[in-house]
């Protein structure tokens, strides 16, 4: 950085620090001193995020967190990228818990415009979007709940062709897809790039997430004697519940897995019954 860089952060840092209120459990930034700074310093709120948790000052949509995530593991998140591979039933809910846990850049991947048998269960749907791109709508949604998250949607499939151009740089991708071949091509690319992958799959009252590391093989064992290339989804259905569920599971791995802490999935899968209320777990 030049001098002028220099001399402008640290300005912005003493504005954040006097902006700043104090609790028991450290410093907090409101998000009217956030944006206020931001315009009177000429920078984005992105970078006012950045800044003040580097300087040990918590955004305060982010309060709620402190209990569980740390400042340093704020600043991890917020330093993270993830792609999530769909924007429907199970990536729209993915997409909106990412950008509220405060997942710093997201790159969103689906060609399909919303229509109207998504709107009973796809938490981005909604009746005036109907015959829009969901790439599209979701990064908008991501603005709307959260200004300082770097959003990049595509409006294409992923396929073993793009995958590693439209996952350059992420820290790890989660399968919101809806057909065995393509997550079976996803898990492929991901060990290609040396890339976490979060599995989520849904149907009916049932639902299974995995967390697999590049050298491991947890997807390919368990869908290898599959031969049909749509899931069970297309004859179960899926109602409003179950997505929700599955992916809140696979944020919950995600979040392990960037900030490197707690158990996860790792060579096993959760098997989800609603209907019974059961939890599985299958070690592969």
């Amino acid at each position: 950085m030049d001098n002028k860089t220099i001399a402008q952060m640290e300005i912005i840092r003493g504005r954040l620090e006097q902006a700043a209120a104090t609790d028991s459990k450290g410093k907090l930034l409101s998000w009217e001193d956030h944006i206020l700074i931001a315009k009177d310093s000429r920078v984005s709120v992105r970078k006012i995020e950045h800044i003040a948790l580097q300087n040990g000052i918590m955004p305060a949509k982010y309060q709620r967190n402190r209990n569980t995530i740390t400042i340093e593991e704020q600043l991890k998140l917020f330093q993270s990228k993830v792609a999530v591979v769909g924007c429907g039933g199970l990536g729209g809910y993915v997409i909106e818990e990412l950008t509220r846990l405060g997942v710093g850049t997201l790159t969103l991947i689906d060609p399909d415009i919303f229509e109207e048998h998504n709107l009973n269960r796809q938490v981005l749907s909604s009746v005036k979007d109907l015959k829009s791109y969901k790439a599209k709508v979701a990064a908008k949604r991501v603005k709307q709940i959260n200004p300082a998250v770097k959003v990049r949607p595509i409006v294409d499939y992923y396929s073993l062709v793009n995958g590693k151009e439209n996952f350059e740089d992420v820290d790890l991708v989660i399968d919101a897809l809806d057909n065995i071949s393509t997550r079976l091509d996803l898990a492929q690319t991901c060990k290609d790039i040396s890339v976490p992958l979060i599995h989520g799959a849904i149907a009916g009252w049932f639902g299974q997430v995995t967390t697999q590391y590049p050298e491991e093989h947890t997807i390919e064992k368990w869908y290898g004697r599959v031969k049909e290339k749509k899931g069970i989804e297309g004859v179960l259905g899926n109602p409003s519940f179950t997505p929700a569920v599955v992916a809140s599971i696979q944020v919950a791995e995600a979040c392990k897995v960037l900030l490197d802490k707690g158990e996860t999935l790792r060579n096993k899968v959760m098997s989800i019954n609603l209907l019974d209320m059961e939890f599985e777990l299958f070690t592969i």
